[in-house]
């Protein structure tokens, strides 16, 4: 029963870690439509960084243009594998990385879902003009950087007994 105990509250952190996050990427958002649409770049570092507004209705990198259905589909099986993945890992500090990593996976995935679903694109504002990086938004960040420390955890950090853990069969 405790064990059940713990996993609750972890899955109500997590939640509360993900409305947390998917607030502050809306929130973001918002602003950027008030200030940002129909505007000039604002410029915060000449040459280098600037906020731009753009209406995103493909992927990083400008992949899947229009392709609002491969995200209506992808975006749910991605949640789903995630959760599944949280509950997979067990309790501890050791893995605590792993869950954060999961939950701003989720929190972005539906900040851009909710985008998607309530306009037909996401909206997107930070613009790295000094390597010409594609335009995009806080969703964007949870979701890439937790997706590469998930795999740098996964293939630097944790042993292959940690990960066994991780994936062997319960009963």
């Amino acid at each position: 029963m405790k064990n059940l105990s713990i996993k609750f509250k972890s899955y109500v952190a997590a939640g509360i870690f993900v409305v947390i996050g998917v607030l502050l990427d809306q929130w973001t958002k918002s602003l950027a439509v008030a200030g940002l649409k129909g505007q000039k770049p604002i410029i915060l570092i000449d040459k280098v960084f600037q906020l731009c507004y753009l209406e995103n209705r493909g992927a990083a990198f400008g992949i899947f243009q229009n392709r609002i259905t491969f995200f209506l589909i992808s975006t749910p099986i991605i949640l789903i594998i995630m959760i599944w993945l949280y509950g997979r890992f067990p309790e501890g500090k050791r893995y605590l990385p792993l869950r954060i990593c999961s939950a701003a996976i989720c929190a972005g995935a539906i900040g851009n879902m909710i985008d998607r679903v309530r306009l037909g694109y996401v909206i997107d504002f930070f613009y790295f003009n000094l390597i010409d990086f594609p335009i995009f938004n806080v969703a964007d960040i949870y979701v890439t950087v937790s997706t590469f420390a998930l795999l740098f955890l996964v293939f630097f950090y944790y042993r292959e007994e940690d990960l066994e853990q991780i994936f062997k069969r319960r009963k």
